[in-house]
């Protein structure tokens, strides 16, 4: 945590040296105090946290289906090769497109709002998922699966018993990139498909008239929320999942 801290340290004073350079106008590249002002202004009135909630809401949502979708793929392509075939050609075409150059499209077919942006937070978090659980589920040593048929472990036991720990390294190192995705495509969508609330919608509010405090808070609160994922829910639940049946060795590869 201290050394976290001084980077972030580190960060804010590169921050506050370059806005006081001159380089820039302060208009555009605002000091420190001038942004704790603008972020402090919306905690006072409230908004922040409405657009906070909204986008928080949206990530939520689009990466529980992303989870209801890739999840069962993903061990289906890794344990059978028939669902392999017919399923990686797919992947393999879809995955590297971009989410968002899919805004224009999905705005077209579903209009602004809410269901847009879900669904491109949808196609952003699914294949980075999918694929380490399809990774995850097909790298399982086969002796431990061998070892279980042995005793007579079938059906879901083998797979609640063993598949399922197997894997799990990797099915959170893909919850992991699929929630940093979504991020990246909530905000964007937001800013294309112009919801009413959103963390997007205030930065590109915010680029109309200018206010750079209020999009350097934005991305600031970004920040703090992607800190908080990273270094608390999720080690909590490696903590609760990995660690404890005795998978950590092969979380950290």
């Amino acid at each position: 945590m201290l050394r976290g801290a001084i980077t972030i340290a580190l960060l804010l004073a590169a921050w506050e040296y370059f806005a006081r350079s001159g380089i820039f106008s302060r208009a555009i590249t605002p000091p420190l105090e001038t942004i704790a002002v603008a972020l402090v202004s919306m905690i006072a009135d409230g908004s922040i946290f409405r657009h906070t909630l909204a986008t928080m809401l949206r990530v939520a949502i689009g990466l529980a289906i992303a989870l209801a979708i890739a999840i069962p793929l993903g061990m289906l392509m890794g344990r059978y090769a028939l669902w392999e075939r017919i399923l990686r050609p797919a992947v393999a075409v879809l995955m590297p497109i971009p989410s968002l150059a899919w805004v224009p499209l999905v705005v077209l077919w579903f209009g602004i709002g809410n269901v847009a942006t879900v669904l491109i937070v949808v196609y952003a978090s699914t294949f980075s998922l999918l694929y380490n659980v399809w990774m995850g589920v097909k790298t399982i040593n086969p002796i431990w699966v061998r070892a279980a048929q042995v005793m007579n472990a079938h059906g879901w036991r083998l797979f609640r018993h063993v598949i399922w720990p197997a894997a799990l390294p990797s099915i959170i190192t893909g919850i992991r990139l699929a929630f940093g995705r979504a991020w990246i495509a909530v905000i964007g969508g937001e800013l294309l498909a112009s919801p009413q609330w959103g963390l997007g919608k205030l930065i590109f509010d915010a680029k109309e008239f200018l206010n750079a405090d209020t999009m350097l808070a934005a991305l600031f609160v970004i920040g703090v929320l992607g800190l908080f994922f990273e270094r608390v829910v999720f080690q909590l639940l490696e903590r609760a999942t990995v660690n404890r049946w005795g998978m950590a060795s092969g979380a950290r590869r």
